[in-house]
């Protein structure tokens, strides 16, 4: 058997096993595909923090369609001046391609128990909402700086609803 044949015979059993239907969770970024270094070049780290922040732009960004970098993407992060809280704006940035420069990223003040970014598909006006679990925010809050690495390529393994949920109206 010629290897071409072994991978398509292969690439055939993938696609019959396949589901007709999406996966509820979009797959995580493989470790090899070079987000956490996506990240730390637009943030100059990759904690914990920064890393949600970039796992709900590629949800986001995946659920409304938007390639990164689209200017089509509206980005409104609501947040405390303080850093854990404001670093999901940078993991926005880097999943999305928005930026304050091309004045698609926002940041608004709220109280750190209203902390959620707001993404926004500005052509058709579907938007989600999305904010670090309880449970998220009580594991990695006030991570020494010298496990933040560590911490956030951890986060980078957990399912989304490990990391984040969405926020429906009034929640």
């Amino acid at each position: 058997m010629t290897r071409s044949h072994v991978l398509s015979m292969a690439l055939l059993a993938l696609v019959a096993c396949s589901s007709s239907t999406p996966p509820s969770h979009p797959p995580i970024a493989p470790a090899g595909d070079g987000a956490i270094e996506r990240v730390a070049t637009i943030h100059g780290g990759a904690g914990p923090w920064v890393v949600a922040g970039y796992r709900m732009g590629e949800y986001a960004r995946t659920k409304l369609g938007l390639e990164r970098g689209s200017f089509d993407v509206e980005v409104v992060h609501f947040t405390p001046h303080e850093v854990q809280y404001s670093c999901i704006a940078d993991g926005a940035a880097a999943a999305t391609g928005a930026s304050l420069g091309k004045l698609n990223l926002t940041l608004s003040d709220a109280p750190a128990p209203e902390t959620r970014t707001t993404y926004r598909r500005k052509s058709t006006g579907q938007a989600i909402t999305l904010r670090v679990t309880k449970g998220f925010a009580s594991r990695y809050s006030n991570v020494p700086r010298e496990k933040l690495r560590e911490a956030g390529r951890e986060v980078m393994t957990l399912r989304d609803e490990d990391v984040f949920e969405e926020v429906h109206s009034g929640g």
